[in-house]
């Protein structure tokens, strides 16, 4: 059997262009590009769901998504990112406690690089992840990405003076 053609879409965001890619199987990827792409309209219907969760997250009205997902992944990496999906919002943990969560603090390289092959920009929350001394660390969309989005997500927001 055939698996569905892979859509793709690409919507305007507050931290640039996302691209969006899936099939009626789930959504495969979400990433940030920084190319400015055609915006897509219409969105393709299997990618809808996720075009309007991400919309409401970004406005501020929504803290958990409800997604048909299907990354591609090993094992270990989609056991990462389960792990992940499950940081709750508007919390951080560091790479050390997540590495202790999934059992073996010796991994906590291997968990790293499986946090950085996310391919579910915000909807599985890698930007959650930071230093075990509190530093913002490694983020494939760029380190004022990961503090806008925390920003967005913390209880206290950060006020700008300027």
């Amino acid at each position: 059997m055939q698996q569905p053609r892979l859509q793709t879409c690409y919507i305007e965001t507050p931290l640039g262009h996302a691209k969006i890619s899936g099939n009626e199987d789930g959504i495969v990827s979400i990433s940030i590009i920084d190319t400015l792409e055609d915006l897509t309209n219409p969105i393709p219907e299997p990618l809808l769901d996720g075009v309007t969760q991400l919309k409401e997250y970004f406005y501020g009205n929504r803290s958990v998504f409800n997604l048909k997902l299907n990354p591609k992944g090993t094992i270990f990496q989609k056991k990462v990112w389960n792990a992940l999906a499950n940081i709750p919002f508007g919390k951080t943990i560091s790479y050390l406690q997540l590495s202790k969560q999934l059992g073996d603090t010796k991994a906590i390289r291997a968990v790293a690089s499986a946090n950085g092959k996310n391919p579910l920009w915000i909807i599985i929350p890698c930007h959650r992840v930071i230093g075990s001394d509190g530093s913002l660390t490694g983020y494939a969309g760029g380190l004022y990405r990961k503090q806008w989005l925390l920003n967005h997500e913390s209880e206290h927001k950060q006020q700008s003076l300027f």
